[in-house]
């Protein structure tokens, strides 16, 4: 049997499927997001497929929040032994007028709380030699056509946090990689089917990123890796 997955930001496309892929492996799972209905339907949903699911309201952007969540985890389900953060905030959208309060919480919910959340997991994830996995975006590419597309889409905010969210990434890899930690981001370039950004053009299987989130956290490998 293996430890507990917390699932940051769950909703019906990636995180979902991480949550299927990671459950089916004998995880038990921990679904966190900021609505109630969402995650206890997520919960019974796992359950019926015999995978052993709790729901845990929280605001990922407050770092008390996160701790607090954290504890509560430790209570009803066991040890951590992977940290999944898919949580973003789509603020900010134009950063020449964007209030302060906006582009706070972008990287409130991007990059401090996930940052709490690593702090707070860390003795477990030690203990387990376990993972920290996050969902990355194309948006946080560093070239001229990604920024004028990041611009366009009013998405400034987005791309800010993804790019921090990446770096960030990097860093903890090697910080945590002598402690037995992974730290790990899968790259996701285009829409993701069933999600609320498809319109009906969307090409990417939720099922084949958690797939490669799931590769990842087994081989241990590379930092980074894309689907799309």
């Amino acid at each position: 049997m293996s430890g507990v997955i917390v699932v940051n930001g769950y909703g019906p496309g990636i995180s979902n499927a991480v949550a299927r892929r990671f459950g089916r492996e004998g995880f038990a799972v921990a679904l966190v997001g900021r609505t109630e209905e969402r995650l206890a339907k997520g919960a019974a949903a796992l359950e019926a497929e015999k995978i052993r699911a709790k729901a845990f309201k929280c605001d990922v952007g407050d770092a008390d929040a996160v701790r607090a969540m954290l504890a509560s985890v430790r209570s009803s389900l066991g040890p951590i032994e992977v940290v999944h953060w898919n949580a973003y905030v789509g603020a900010a959208g134009d950063l020449t007028t964007a209030p302060a309060s906006e582009v706070h919480a972008v990287l409130d919910v991007m990059v401090h709380g996930l940052l709490a959340a690593v702090q707070d997991a860390l003795p477990d994830l030690e203990k387990s030699k376990g993972a920290v996995l996050v969902t990355g975006g194309g948006l946080s590419k560093y070239d001229p056509a990604t920024d004028e597309i990041a611009g366009s889409w009013n998405a400034m905010g987005l791309a800010l946090g993804k790019a921090a969210q990446h770096k960030l990434v990097g860093l903890l890899n090697k910080k945590l990689a002598a402690r037995g930690v992974f730290v790990g981001e899968v790259t996701v370039l285009g829409l993701v089917k069933g999600t609320l950004f498809d319109s009906g053009n969307a090409t990417i299987d939720a099922d084949t990123i958690a797939e490669r989130f799931y590769e990842l956290f087994r081989s241990r490998k590379e930092p980074y890796a894309e689907v799309g």
